[in-house]
């Protein structure tokens, strides 16, 4: 398994034609959640969202004691349509892009230790998260996760970043 950690400058600015990201309190409640899910729905760490009414929820970013980070939330379509998931979350990578539609573009930056986590793959080249999403239907959600090579422990925050979506910081657990 390849663990993957690049150093990167000054932050990046944020596209003025990408979506709002809205970040709340661990402790705030998400109302009129359309499916339960196996995630605490009462601790929302992020809500960012994105292009044609899609909404990602995180719920947690926890290190594992194997050395990883993963972040699980959920993906909410918010429009009264279907949503087709842009091609642009998967990334660019060729050994990603592969292997179908996934949220393997994502990444997250430490901004202080000036070093960029990119999706975790699997021996095959496969992204470590969830695979498979290209359309959610209105007011649908799914589950998601996402699995980083875990920051060092004096890291507590670090941007989440998905493309089509605003960048959100996360604090780590």
């Amino acid at each position: 398994m390849a663990l993957l950690a690049v150093g990167c400058g000054a932050e990046e600015k944020p596209k003025a034609d990408k979506p709002a990201v809205t970040t709340t309190s661990p402790q705030q409640t998400q109302a009129g959640q359309a499916q339960p899910s196996a995630e605490d729905p009462s601790e929302v760490l992020a809500v960012i969202r994105g292009q044609k009414g899609l909404e990602l929820t995180i719920t947690s970013a926890e290190r594992d004691p194997g050395g990883f980070l993963t972040v699980k939330g959920q993906l909410k379509n918010t429009s009264d349509s279907a949503a087709t998931i842009s091609s642009q979350t998967s990334g660019d990578e060729t050994e990603v892009m592969k292997h179908g539609s996934s949220l393997g573009g994502a990444t997250l930056v430490d901004a202080i230790g000036k070093k960029r986590y990119y999706v975790l793959r699997d021996t095959d080249g496969r992204p470590l998260t969830t695979t498979g999403l290209s359309l959610l239907s209105k007011k649908s959600t799914a589950a998601i996760f996402l699995q980083f090579p875990a920051p060092p422990a004096n890291t507590t925050e670090v941007s989440f970043q998905l493309p089509t979506f605003e960048p959100a910081t996360l604090k780590l657990s």
